[in-house]
């Protein structure tokens, strides 16, 4: 499991900054910025498996922050709100035309194959030795090669449930699902996914 980085900060901490931003501290939206915009990007980066895609995304997301923040009203937590926002703002970009008239699937051979230009990949491996670090790295390229090749809408669940950990509750506000739709899909991508690993792990 991934820890859950837009969590790190507290539902209160983010209430004290829209507060003062909505006051007309314009500062205190870079604050928001500079709190979440590692965590927004490591997700862009793993709905689109692209780091050109997740960047432009992630800026797509602030813009729509600035613009949207007057309508946050205080009901849920800031991170829920964000999160979906970053959900939509990917799922646009994926459904564009001009995504998908791209050939960007990457397959699991292919991932391997260019992995040495994959570095600076954003999960902490605590493993205590380097071949045990290099062997946890592979693992970790893999998974993620396998969910790149899944369906957007299954790859959307295993991120947000598996890797961000999010509860079925948030993944519901979240994505707009009903409960019984995202445990379906859910169920049927994490067996897409262990088909794709199945002999290769």
């Amino acid at each position: 499991m991934i820890g859950n980085a837009l969590y790190e900060q507290t539902p209160e901490e983010d209430r004290l900054r829209i507060r003062a931003f909505l006051e007309g501290d314009r500062t205190a939206f870079d604050s928001i910025v500079l709190c979440h915009q590692d965590s927004v990007y490591n997700l862009c980066l793993r709905l689109m498996g692209d780091r050109e895609d997740a960047a432009d995304c992630a800026q797509e997301v602030f813009l729509r922050v600035f613009r949207s923040l007057k309508g946050f009203r205080f009901r849920s937590r800031f991170s829920t709100w964000l999160y979906a926002i970053v959900v939509n703002t990917c799922r646009n970009r994926l459904n564009s035309a001009e995504f998908r008239n791209r050939s960007r699937k990457v397959s699991i051979q292919s991932f391997f194959e260019n992995s040495e230009s994959r570095e600076g990949h954003d999960v902490e491996d605590p493993a205590p030795t380097p071949l045990a670090r290099l062997a946890q790295k592979e693992r970790d390229r893999l998974v993620q090669a396998a969910i790149n090749e899944l369906p957007s809408e299954g790859r959307e669940l295993v991120i947000l449930r598996d890797m961000e950990e999010l509860s079925y509750e948030e993944i519901v506000a979240v994505t707009g699902y009903n409960l019984g739709t995202v445990k379906s899909r859910l169920a049927r991508a994490r067996q897409q996914l262990r088909e794709k690993l199945k002999g290769v792990m």
